[in-house]
């Protein structure tokens, strides 16, 4: 297995179980309505969909982060790391990843499975008139840090092909914005064809200097 695959590798798992954890919004978006309806049509409200809705967000949070690095979505304030070459910017990422990210994730991991412990030992549960179970919401976290940790490690080598070559390596491509243009556009009965192709130019144009931007601005 070349770097290459290596790297592809680590992506592919982090964005299986971010696209995974996204069906958490669909479950959501469900027990809130339903819970509206509930307390405003019926005068029913549930114990316990308050807690339900904080655990079901907080494992979306948690389990979409090794997602977000692997396709390079987090947000960085790069008005000067934008202008720097990519050998610069993968020395500077390599010693944050090292200072802070690994320190970090590492205690989050471990802190994670120690909670997670505890919890089940007393079988943990919420407190309210329909208590629900808080062990398997706490699992989640060791489980969150150890694919986030992953993902951090394969980042790190990202960054030492970086500077060894003086190029990022290819990201795992996924679904964009731009793919969603094309999409409406192409199915919309009242756009003629070239109003169709600007607006894909100009969506794509935008696209490709808000990544220059954020990871290789600086390459001429």
């Amino acid at each position: 297995m070349n770097l290459q695959s290596l790297l592809h590798t680590a992506d592919r798992i982090s964005t299986w179980v971010g696209k995974a954890a996204s069906w958490l919004i669909v479950a959501l978006m469900v027990v809130v309505c339903a819970e509206v309806f509930k307390r405003y049509a019926l005068n029913a409200p549930t114990a316990w969909i308050f807690d339900a809705n904080n655990m079901m967000y907080g494992s979306l949070f948690m389990l979409c982060g090794a997602y977000a690095l692997a396709h390079d979505g987090h947000v960085r304030g790069d008005f000067l790391y934008g202008s720097f070459k990519p050998r610069t910017q993968a020395a500077l990422d390599l010693v944050l990843y090292g200072v802070f990210f690994l320190p970090g994730v590492l205690a989050l991991t471990i802190s994670g499975w120690d909670y997670f412990g505890d919890s089940l030992r007393i079988r943990e549960q919420t407190f309210n008139a329909t208590p629900l179970p808080v062990y398997p919401f706490k699992f989640v976290i060791p489980v969150a840090g150890a694919i986030l940790l992953m993902q951090g490690i394969a980042e790190m080598i990202r960054c030492a092909a970086c500077l060894k070559t003086g190029q990022w390596t290819e990201r795992l491509k996924d679904a964009e914005e731009i793919d969603v243009v094309e999409q409406q556009l192409a199915k919309s009965e009242y756009v003629d064809d070239e109003a169709r192709r600007a607006a894909i130019e100009s969506a794509r144009h935008i696209e490709e200097t808000a990544a220059q931007q954020r990871i290789g601005g600086a390459k001429s």
